[in-house]
């Protein structure tokens, strides 16, 4: 009798075993995702306060491709960098522009979107270049690629520094600047989506630099970064890329 239950219970631990084996097997692996939602249409929250925007549905069918998980959350700018480097977060999907300065702490895919900077000015007004601006009163998101492009432009304006772009709209519409600079994605967003906006804004202008995003990751993945930018890969081979720009910033 005890052979007997030994053997039942030799079977009843086999099978528990290959069942947690199989489910190690085909369990997705999960990889958490930085965005700093204040930088629409690539990522921001919607009313229900979850993570949207272009970027969010980009790494979302990349990782649908790849046959990966991930898990998006919203971390502010100012903590974003240093999460990935200290292993908080895998990846940071969040507009971030590829420069040779930032290869060399952290490592990029392949780029997945293409910006250039852009002005916007009130509805009815209008620049033609950055040298325009002087004299100026010229808003744009702190850290931003926008504000590193009017102080190296050296153009005598007044430029006014803002935690969330959102907030320097607010005050061109408002008429307490006179322009603000972004990405060009971004600035398409507010003139062509934002229906608060209708009416009230003219993108005037976009310098002829491009930028390029790319996922940011901590130096040493290869095997995420390989997975990456493979899932890039069949994205825009699938067109993907052209449905989301259509979707979040009416192109």
């Amino acid at each position: 009798m005890k052979s007997v239950c030994r053997f039942l219970l030799g079977c009843g631990a086999l099978l528990l075993g290959l069942t947690v084996c199989a489910g190690q097997t085909f369990a997705k692996e999960k990889y958490i995702v930085a965005s700093d939602c204040t930088w629409p249409p690539m990522e921001f929250l919607n009313d229900q306060k979850q993570v949207q925007g272009y970027s969010t549905d980009f790494i979302r069918a990349v990782a649908e491709a790849v046959g990966i998980e991930v898990e998006v959350r919203n971390i502010a700018w100012d903590g974003i960098f240093g999460g990935v480097a200290t292993g908080q977060y895998d990846i940071v999907a969040s507009s971030t522009t590829i420069t040779e300065e930032r290869k060399k702490q952290f490592d990029f895919t392949d780029p997945y979107f293409e910006v250039h900077q852009a002005v916007i000015v009130p509805a009815g007004k209008q620049v033609s270049t950055l040298a325009d601006l002087k004299g100026k009163k010229v808003g744009g998101q702190i850290a931003t690629t926008g504000i590193f492009v009017m102080r190296n432009a050296k153009v005598d304006c007044e430029l006014k520094e803002y935690d969330d772009v959102g907030l320097a709209i607010q005050d061109l519409v408002g008429g307490r600047i006179d322009a603000v600079i972004c990405d060009d994605p971004v600035a398409m967003y507010y003139v062509n989506m934002k229906k608060d906006y209708a009416g009230k804004l003219n993108l005037s202008f976009k310098t002829e630099d491009k930028e390029l995003y790319g996922f940011t990751i901590k130096k040493g993945r290869e095997d995420l970064l390989k997975k990456l930018n493979e899932g890039i890969a069949k994205v825009k081979a699938a067109g993907l890329d052209k449905e989301f720009a259509k979707k979040w910033m009416g192109q």
